[in-house]
């Protein structure tokens, strides 16, 4: 008899892997009460099984999750008041934003929010939302399956499948399909680019700078990889089979790549810094009462490789500034 051929490797399973790890972050941070965010545990299965990370890996969760929806809402409350607007996820995963952000007031103002993945990763969410009704109902009237199942559409929500450095001719016309140029968007971009060249992470924010007319983008990702600490982070990922070419060296480098793309403006921050001066006093206080944490020095120097940057391009400037 023949032997079965050798499955070949997947070279980007590793990559897809590390949704696992945020989502499971997300999951024990919101156990611990570090976070309120009902929709995690219906998107991972087993969630039973999941054990808790450790403290320092659930505060930088908080710390992350944190910035990033107000950044998030209040993109969505500088427009006016009778702008609607829309929201695309890029490498989505696991993502629950789109399920908050819906049963929060500002849900009427979403006119599109638009998620983008691997397509074993949409294929497992799509039947994950179509099989739970508190996921379900949120998308509107008669959602529909598409592209063998690794597609979702409804009305308000798109969940679309890409691998975004080689699809992503194919992945603007499924956009310009499902969005308006002349309605206001905001790309959340979360942990991708370092996994990819930057000219093709700038190719991506450059095409949604020239092709809308307002475009806000955020980014989350790690960076500074440089000195020591980064050295070991590099060869953590590389022991797992996961390369880290596009992570920018400072955050004047990160400002700077928004500024080259045509963005009016762009601000950047260390979650170190989002800790100390954007977390509220009595807010440090309640998770420090969370759990015990004794490594001080050591989650001082992860946080400060961890940045959260965005720019903005628009065709009406508003009054009113977009941060934190």
């Amino acid at each position: 008899m023949f032997s079965p051929a050798p499955r070949r490797a997947d070279p980007d399973a590793a990559i897809r892997s590390t949704d696992d790890d945020a989502a499971h972050s997300r999951l024990s941070a919101v156990r611990k009460g570090y976070l309120i965010d009902p929709y995690i545990e219906l998107l991972i299965p087993r969630a039973h099984l999941v054990p808790s990370k450790p403290p320092l890996i659930n505060i930088g969760t908080f710390l992350r999750s944190r910035a990033i929806d107000t950044l998030v809402q209040n993109w969505i409350k500088r427009q006016p008041d009778s702008q609607s607007v829309q929201i695309i996820s890029l490498g989505a995963g696991t993502d629950t934003r789109y399920w908050r952000l819906w049963e929060s007031p500002l849900r009427d103002r979403i006119s599109k929010y638009v998620e983008v993945d691997f397509p074993e990763v949409t294929g497992r969410k799509a039947m994950t939302i179509l099989k739970n009704a508190s996921l379900r109902d949120a998308l509107g009237r008669d959602p529909r399956i598409e592209r063998g199942g690794t597609m979702l559409s409804s009305p308000a929500y798109h969940l679309i499948p890409a691998d975004l450095r080689v699809d992503f001719d194919d992945l603007c016309a499924a956009l310009l399909s499902v969005m308006s140029v002349n309605i206001p968007v905001l790309v959340v971009a979360e942990c991708i680019f370092p996994y990819m060249e930057p000219s093709i992470s700038s190719t991506i924010i450059g095409w949604f700078a020239t092709t809308f007319l307002d475009v806000g983008v955020v980014i989350y990702e790690m960076f500074g990889l440089e000195d020591s600490f980064g050295k070991v982070m590099r060869a953590n990922m590389r022991e797992r089979s996961v390369e880290l070419p596009g992570a920018y060296p400072t955050l004047e480098s990160h400002q700077q790549r928004f500024l080259s793309l045509g963005f009016a403006s762009a601000e950047g921050i260390t979650l170190k810094n989002v800790r100390t001066s954007h977390i509220s006093s009595s807010e440090r206080e309640r998770i420090s009462h969370l759990e015990w944490l004794d490594e001080l020095e050591e989650m001082e120097l992860v946080l400060r490789h961890y940045i959260i940057s965005w720019g903005w391009r628009e065709q009406t400037p508003y009054l009113i500034r977009w941060g934190l």
